[in-house]
């Protein structure tokens, strides 16, 4: 097994070495520092910044779904860069078809309709005032002449009404006037939606289509050749119930497709990945963080994920309200389908001093997917469920491309390190526009080897990855950053899984599966937290 492989520039540290050594104060962060950018990316280790481009300032909005959720008087209030979106609506919609939202490529050219409308509404509407203003001065100087009247049609006009018949004008010039305020704003307001609607834009490294690029891979490949091995490979399903540490059958009793029982050494497996990849974050400098699973939809909708997509199927679980709650405005509670919500809006209506920034936070949390329409039997197993734990990096960085992407790579080197220490074989991904979600704006994906997956995708599958969102979230949950000079701006937010747990547990079961013992070799670096054992073996159990 090859090790993580260190970056030019900085000194290399092992994972376990980084876990075991005490905080030292400030210093401890010092480990993932700046790097200039390279010429040339190397095969041998991650290093993203030499593929980044400049590219123009992006400015955010939202997925192709299902009109946004009603927003409550608690909602933060979203401020989108509408003018950006009218002044590039040819950007916006090739944006939109490259990642596969097709019915949001034509709202750009339709907000610059409604906002033509609008601004004839506004001409309109001061016209109506104009010849308001002039009615109650005809009202006030009854029986004077007035020779500066900007209108001098209407004020002869005015000047030959009764009383009674000026009185008269003036109500109906209230009531026009009221409905085209209302226009006014019914207008402002479908500008806003189908704003929320289109997703943010592309970064320039991130491949057109829907084909990955490969950046670097992590450890040797446990079967490089293409001749077939005399190893057996098994499935995780098969490996845990020769080891009686996985319970499929009643999960589905209990809970039905999607879920599962972890059992002995497996349930301390998931608290070894848990508190190992805590661990390593803290002491990379990451505030630790126990947020909620409950969240209200429509900070789940700000961060980019809505309960249902745009063919009505469930993505996340909404929970039910009763007819009073409704009635009385009362916000809908989702469970969070990923730590990111709820650290997200932590910081929901909060101003962010400069100087605190980058901001940056761990969780471990219980997730809640849906997976509507998923099921198969490429599915089966700990693959793809609806509930598991994952260890989420977030951070808030100053909205400049360099503090992002440092931010980008530091996640990532993190993951990268994790992985290799576990002795997993895997690859980084720079991943195309149409496997990107509404917030990001770039997103690598760490995929591992699972031998049981050979005749799908030659066995890869995603275990982690890491997004730049920009302002996209901020700007929907009005999170704002003080510059030194006083001025407001959006910041930038980053985020990264640093452990899927079931996704990695199935990976380390399946590649430290011994059948000649019929066991499975634990990694080392997990071995504290399973009391020294370095074996998974079978045994009698009840």
């Amino acid at each position: 097994m090859r090790p993580p492989v260190s970056v030019p520039g900085r000194p290399f540290t092992c994972l376990r070495c980084l876990v075991q050594t005490p905080r030292q104060g400030p210093a401890a962060s010092t480990r993932y520092r700046p790097r200039k950018p390279q010429t040339t990316p190397r095969a041998s280790y991650h290093s993203t910044r030499a593929l980044l481009q400049d590219q123009p300032h992006p400015t955010t909005p939202e997925h192709q779904q299902p009109a946004p959720l009603p927003q409550t008087t608690t909602a933060p209030k979203a401020s989108l860069d509408l003018k950006h979106i009218r002044q590039n609506p040819d950007l916006y919609a090739q944006n939109c078809r490259e990642r596969n939202y097709p019915a949001a490529a034509s709202y750009p050219a339709r907000i610059n309709d409604l906002f033509a409308q609008w601004q004839a509404k506004q001409r309109e509407a001061r016209r109506m005032r104009e010849r308001g203003n002039l009615l109650r001065g005809q009202l006030a100087n009854r029986g004077r002449a007035s020779r500066d009247d900007p209108d001098e049609k209407a004020a002869i006009t005015f000047r030959s009404m009764s009383r009674e018949q000026l009185l008269e004008e003036t109500r109906k010039i209230k009531a026009d006037l009221a409905a085209i305020e209302e226009a006014e704003s019914s207008l402002a307001a479908e500008m806003q939606r189908l704003a929320l609607a289109i997703p943010n834009l592309t970064s320039d490294v991130t491949p057109r289509g829907d084909e990955p690029l490969v950046l670097s891979y992590i450890n040797d490949h446990p079967e490089p050749g293409p001749a077939v091995s005399d190893r057996v490979w098994r499935s995780h399903v098969h490996i845990g119930a020769e080891l009686g540490i996985l319970d499929f059958a009643a999960a589905s009793s209990t809970s039905g497709w999607g879920w599962y029982f972890l059992l002995d050494e497996a349930a301390q497996l998931e608290q070894a990945l848990v508190s190992y990849a805590l661990a390593a974050a803290t002491r990379a400098g990451w505030r630790q963080v126990s947020p909620p699973s409950m969240v209200y939809s429509h900070i789940a909708g700000a961060c980019g994920f809505q309960p249902r997509d745009a063919h009505g199927e469930t993505q996340i679980y909404a929970i039910s309200q009763a007819a009073d709650d409704t009635a009385r405005g009362k916000p809908e509670l989702s469970l969070a389908g990923t730590a990111e919500i709820p650290l997200a809006g932590m910081k929901a209506d909060t101003i962010l001093d400069e100087p605190d920034l980058p901001l940056k936070r761990v969780a471990a949390s219980r997730c809640y997917r849906a997976e509507a329409g998923a099921r198969g039997n490429e599915t089966k197993g700990l693959y793809r469920v609806h509930e598991f734990t994952k260890v989420e990096l977030f951070a808030w960085t100053p909205p400049e491309h360099d503090a992002a992407s440092d931010m980008f790579d530091e996640m990532i080197d993190l993951q990268t390190e994790l992985l290799g220490s576990l002795g997993l074989h895997c690859r980084v991904l720079e991943m195309p526009t149409a496997d990107l979600g509404a917030s990001a704006v770039r997103k690598c994906d760490i995929e591992a080897f699972f031998p049981s997956r050979r005749d799908r995708n030659d066995g890869w599958g995603e275990v982690t990855s890491a997004s730049i969102c920009t302002d996209y979230q901020t700007r929907r949950l009005a999170t704002r950053l003080k510059l030194a000079g006083g001025k407001l701006v959006y910041p930038w937010t980053v985020n990264g899984t640093a452990l899927a747990v079931p996704r990695v547990l199935a990976a380390i079961l399946e590649n430290g599966w011994d059948e000649s013992e019929m066991a499975v070799t634990i990694p080392e670096v997990l071995r504290p937290w399973m009391d020294g054992r370095e074996k998974i073996g079978p045994k009698r159990r009840c």
